[in-house]
Formats: C-alpha cells, sequence, structure tokens
C-alpha cells in the first residue's frame, strides 16, 4: 500500500470526509512532505561529505553553532525543531564547513529520539575527521511534549555528547561549552 493511500485511510479514521475539497490533495501532499522529512534515510554520509576533508596543520577547535535542526520524533511522529553545537579538534584534517550542518540534516532527517541524533552527529563526525575529539550538544523543543501530553511551553531538551579530549579533558571540554554558552 502506498503512502498516499495510508493518508487517506488515517484521515478517514480520524473521522474527516476525504472527498471534501480541502482534502483531496492532502493524502499526496501529506506523502510528500514525510518523504521529505524523513530524507535521511536516502543519504549516506559519504554522499554528504562528499569527500570535503582537506588537510590541514591546525589542531585548535573548529566549531559550528547554532545549526538549526528540524527532526521528528519516532514516538508521536511529530517534530521537534532546535539548534546543534558542533566541535572538533582536527588531527590532519579539516571537514568542509557546510558538511557540518549537512551531517546534521542527515541524521535530524529520521525518525529520532534526541539522545540518539546527538550520538549519530559525534559518532559520523569523529569517524570523518578521526578528530582527536568531538563535541556536540543539541538544544530542541518538543512537539509531542508541548501540543499534547503534559503540554509544557516553555521547556527544551538539551543533550550532549564528548569525544576523546572533549570528554577526557575538563579545560577543553569547558572551552566548548564556554563559547556554546
Amino acid at each position: 500500500m502506498s503512502l498516499e493511500k495510508n493518508y487517506t485511510e488515517i484521515l478517514a479514521e480520524i473521522g474527516e470526509d476525504v472527498n471534501r475539497e480541502g482534502l483531496l490533495d492532502t493524502p499526496k501532499r501529506a506523502a510528500k512532505a514525510m518523504q521529505y522529512l524523513c530524507r535521511g534515510y536516502q543519504q549516506t554520509l559519504e554522499e554528504v561529505t562528499n569527500g570535503a576533508l582537506f588537510s590541514s596543520d591546525n589542531s585548535e577547535m573548529v566549531l559550528v553553532k547554532n545549526i538549526e535542526l528540524y527532526s521528528m520524533c519516532e514516538h508521536h511522529m511529530l517534530p521537534f525543531i532546535g539548534k546543534a553545537h558542533v566541535a572538533y579538534l582536527p588531527s590532519g584534517k579539516v571537514l568542509g564547513l557546510s558538511k557540518v550542518a549537512r551531517i546534521v540534516d542527515m541524521y535530524a532527517r529520521r525518525l529520532q529520539i534526541q539522545e540518539n541524533l546527538t550520538r549519530q552527529i559525534a559518532d559520523a563526525v569523529q569517524s570523518i575527521t578521526h578528530a582527536a575529539g568531538v563535541a556536540v550538544v543539541i538544544e530542541a523543543q518538543h512537539m509531542c511534549m508541548m501540543m499534547r501530553g503534559v503540554e509544557k511551553q516553555n521547556s527544551s531538551m538539551v543533550t550532549s555528547v564528548m569525544l576523546g579530549e572533549f570528554r577526557e579533558n575538563s579545560d577543553t571540554r569547558a572551552e566548548f561549552l564556554s563559547l556554546v554558552n
């Protein structure tokens, strides 16, 4: 059964008239939107980084802040929206700037929980760059908590993953966190 047909069934099950003028093309649009929102499943790390790894003598922290992200909670299929801060300590190679954001997008555009998303981004940056350390912090607001359930409008969730020097060296970790804040 196609995604479009599934959306037609969902509309009928919630009590809508699927033949109502405003809903005639909704299943097609919803299917197309879901495919777009979950396009990360069709991407690989190699495709999104596209060989943009460059030799560099720099061993100082590289930080890309405030990368907006849009993802879907795997528990309720509702959006969570936020920003990611990604840093790494190069060890001979630096990654093209836009590729960090593309890595965030690739993993965010899958059904997710924020904890796993944070880990996936850190592991991906580590595996591509072989950095001496990687740090990722994500702060996001979850519609599954805002629109339903406890309906808390001002809550946000913060997750972090520290690898290598960011985990082992408190000064490096503190520098990263001060730059993020």
